[in-house]
């Protein structure tokens, strides 16, 4: 039997055999650097969760000793006992949840519906408008404190739970985003629904709101992580403890708030029971973050 062999390609150059190429350039073009590269990123970012979370099971004198230590001497939740039975840490949580549900729901329906009024309805200045948001968003928020306060104060309601949410109802970026996404759907959707002589706000409603569900998790859990990290808007809105917040009531602890010592365990539990509701909503929903796929329409 005869055996035929392969010849090469008339002007195509014979392959290179790979066993004489230096051992350099075969890890250098293997990718194995980058992978340790991005291993010691991970690390790197990594480790002050994990510093938190171990500081937190340790004892007042082991924390102090040994404060990068992943591992406890002794293992103890006498931090979390003492945060939820000997403090106003639940009293914090319940203003954090009430303030960010609120803020969360109203941001997602505001946000929503400006977004599509300046996609979608054409009206004298629009693109004014359009051009002073995409401004406000370059402003630094620190810049808008003292008039944020002045504006709280003028309306009466300094001090209270109105005073907390209403000027936290819509955000620049949340509508720029929205105004964007509902561009890029394709208006032969909404024409069936007019010819059928629906309302503005129910093709709003029914038919192009569904289909924007991607950016409306997007903006939802922006909103939440956002309203629940707020912290200079509480300081120049609020005064009562009554009123406090989770973030300031641990800038609080963290400032020295606490009796003797260094208190490292209880400042970290609190910092890692904070972390837990944004890190659960956003291990849940991360796939569906802007997720263009989903809710798209074929032309």
């Amino acid at each position: 039997m005869t055996t035929h062999f392969a010849s090469p390609e008339p002007g195509s150059a014979p392959a290179r055999p790979r066993r004489n190429e230096p051992l350099w350039y075969r890890i250098l073009h293997s990718g194995f650097l980058v992978y340790i590269l991005l291993l010691a990123l991970a690390v790197v970012y990594i480790m002050p969760f994990l510093i938190q979370i171990a500081t937190s099971f340790k004892t007042d004198a082991d924390a102090t000793a040994n404060p990068v230590s992943l591992i406890p001497e002794t293992w103890t939740t006498a931090a979390y006992e003492r945060l939820f039975l000997n403090s106003d840490f639940p009293l914090w949580f319940k203003n954090s949840f009430i303030v960010t549900i609120a803020v969360t729901v109203c941001r997602v329906f505001f946000d929503s519906l400006a977004g599509y009024a300046l996609s979608r309805l054409r009206f004298r200045g629009r693109n004014l408008i359009f051009a002073l948001l995409v401004a406000v968003m370059s402003v630094p928020g620190v810049v808008l404190l003292i008039p944020k306060f002045l504006i709280i104060n003028s309306l009466g309601i300094y001090d209270s739970y109105a005073g907390m949410i209403l000027p936290l109802l819509i955000d620049a970026s949340g509508v720029f985003i929205m105004k964007n996404f509902f561009e890029s759907i394709p208006r032969s959707v909404e024409e069936q629904a007019m010819i059928d002589r629906a309302g503005t706000f129910r093709i709003f409603w029914q038919i192009v709101l569904p289909m924007a569900r991607p950016s409306l998790v997007t903006i939802a859990i922006l909103s939440f992580q956002g309203s629940w990290n707020e912290l200079s808007h509480f300081i120049v809105s609020t005064q009562s403890t009554e009123l406090t917040t989770l973030t300031k009531g641990v800038a609080s602890l963290a400032s020295g708030q606490l009796s003797s010592g260094n208190q490292y365990p209880v400042k970290l539990g609190a910092a890692v029971v904070m972390t837990i509701p944004v890190a659960v909503l956003f291990f849940i929903f991360q796939k569906k973050i802007m997720n263009t796929s989903e809710g798209s329409v074929k032309e």
